[in-house]
């Protein structure tokens, strides 16, 4: 009890408050505003907070992590442009609800779904992520070794239609990782005499390039898009009726987004398609959607909230990033001397029950932010390209020079751009390359330990049983996708088949 008194303390203080409430604006206009998205908006930010105290820091960050995900669903109701990733499900029925002239109830349901779904997962989240510590405690380097790895393997669904292509950015990204200096035997690896490269590349301008610059590079060679608007004078709290038709849809989603969450690499977006998919399924009416029904709004609302307060579970508890957005809040804890994983929950559980505080008064505040500003925020989308994406780049280059005072950290933001807007062209996304990124030095430094502890013997790590649990989960998720393209190609054979026979 004192700690969680202590740690909702930390947050209580006006300046904190101050930041989640800022946070929670940045979010939601970032959300709204379609080719900006959350983990680009946290890679700006996280220079911005060098200055500030760990908690703050981090508690600005999760508060944009959370608005950005409901910010999205704001265009995708209003124009059919999802603003993020995550709301792309939700504009299959909000966004045919809004031209029946019910656009401020289809922002109403998305509003109270989001923050339901957010706030539920959140007590998930403070009640597993410490008994998921108390497991972790007895990790040794083998299966933190095996953990990763299969986080790694989880990649394979993360973005993106080619699971392939994913597991090849991630691999770039372990390469990557591999710059600098070897932390167990001292070899500098792969800096080709650059001594900015001592320590290895530097992580924060790899973020704002890959996520920042070549999405400007991308929105370059497109023209301005006209959108068919939908008017919303006002954001409308869903009724009882429809809080009684959806509620079971909510609590559904919640659970199943805070899981999808809970795993490695996966996030917001495999959870809203799924919650739209099980809302459907469960539904008695399964041909309506895609009209506008409440439940195709709630679904996926309530999950891709609920993804990321489930993401935070194995964030803090194992330092295993469960989300793209996730992973760029660690690096930002990491920067602020601060460990993820087990004994950071040990030694410091004040600090759980802060994050824990700042997300719920995160969700809190963008319902009654979406609620005041509706109008306000329908409205964003109309910002020139010629204005936005200059200030994106200026915004870009002060980021990444002022994290270590060091122009060769802008040619890195510079040359990761270019990279992250080809790999875009030819169909690789850069999320995977950042959690590969970030995997990296977790699988190499404890691989190298378990093999000390081991003498060199592979085959004795497979003598523990939780390193065997994580191997052959990561072969399960490696096969998962051959097995449905072997599915798929079989039901078009047996298709095709039925189509000659008639």
């Amino acid at each position: 009890m004192d700690n969680a008194l202590l740690g909702l303390g930390m947050v209580a203080d006006p300046s904190t408050i101050g930041v989640i409430i800022l946070g929670v604006l940045i979010g939601v206009l970032v959300g709204a505003l379609p080719g900006l998205s959350s983990p680009m908006a946290i890679a700006l930010l996280i220079p911005f907070t060098i200055s500030m105290t760990p908690i703050s820091a981090v508690a600005m960050l999760a508060a944009l992590y959370c608005a950005g995900t409901f910010g999205g669903s704001i265009t995708a109701i209003l124009i059919n442009a999802p603003g993020a990733p995550p709301a792309a499900a939700t504009a299959l029925d909000g966004y045919p609800m809004a031209k029946r002239g019910e656009a401020g109830r289809a922002l109403g349901l998305a509003a109270v779904s989001s923050v339901t779904g957010g706030v539920l997962s959140l007590l998930i989240l403070l009640f597993a992520a410490p008994l998921l510590a108390e497991i972790a405690v007895t990790f040794t380097s083998a299966e933190y070794f095996a953990l990763a790895l299969f986080a790694l393997s989880m990649l394979a669904s993360i973005s993106g239609k080619s699971s392939l292509r994913n597991l090849i950015a991630g691999a770039l990204g372990v390469f990557l990782s591999t710059i600098g200096v070897h932390l167990t035997t001292g070899v500098e690896r792969f800096n080709f005499g650059v001594d900015d490269l001592y320590e290895g590349v530097p992580f924060v301008p790899v973020l704002i390039g890959l996520f920042a610059v070549a999405e400007l590079l991308k929105q370059a060679r497109v023209g301005d898009v006209i959108y068919e608007r939908v008017r919303a004078n006002v954001m409308k709290l869903p009724s009882r009726e429809d809080l009684h038709r959806v509620k079971w849809t909510i609590l559904r989603s919640t659970g199943l987004g805070t899981f999808v969450g809970i795993l490695p690499a996966e996030g917001a977006t495999v959870a809203a398609i799924m919650g739209y998919n099980e809302a459907r399924r469960w539904s008695k009416n399964k041909d309506e959607f895609g009209t506008g029904v409440p439940e195709g709004i709630a679904g996926p609302e309530a999950a891709n909230n609920a993804a990321t307060g489930g993401a935070m579970v194995p964030t803090l508890a194992l330092g295993i990033p469960g989300s793209v957005s996730t992973a760029l809040i660690l690096g930002a804890m990491v920067m602020h001397g601060l460990k993820p994983g087990p004994f950071l929950l040990q030694n410091q559980p004040e600090f759980l029950y802060g994050i824990f505080a700042a997300m719920l008064v995160a969700n809190l505040a963008f319902l009654v932010i979406g609620i005041l500003g509706a109008k306000l925020f329908s409205q964003i989308t109309l910002i020139p390209r010629t204005i936005l994406w200059p200030s994106v780049l200026v915004f870009s280059i002060i980021g990444s020079y002022s994290a270590a005072s060091s122009f060769f950290d802008v040619w890195v933001m510079v040359v990761a751009g270019i990279v992250g807007y080809f790999m875009l062209r030819f169909g690789f996304g850069p999320a995977p390359l950042i959690m590969g990124l970030v995997l990296g030095p977790i699988v190499e430094e404890n691989f190298s330990k378990a093999m000390i502890v081991h003498d060199n013997s592979f085959l004795s790590m497979l003598e523990r049983p939780i390193v065997l649990l994580f191997f052959a989960l990561t072969i399960f998720s490696l096969a998962g996708p051959v097995i449905k393209a072997i599915r798929a190609q079989s039901d078009r054979k047996r298709l095709l088949a039925t189509q000659q026979g008639e």
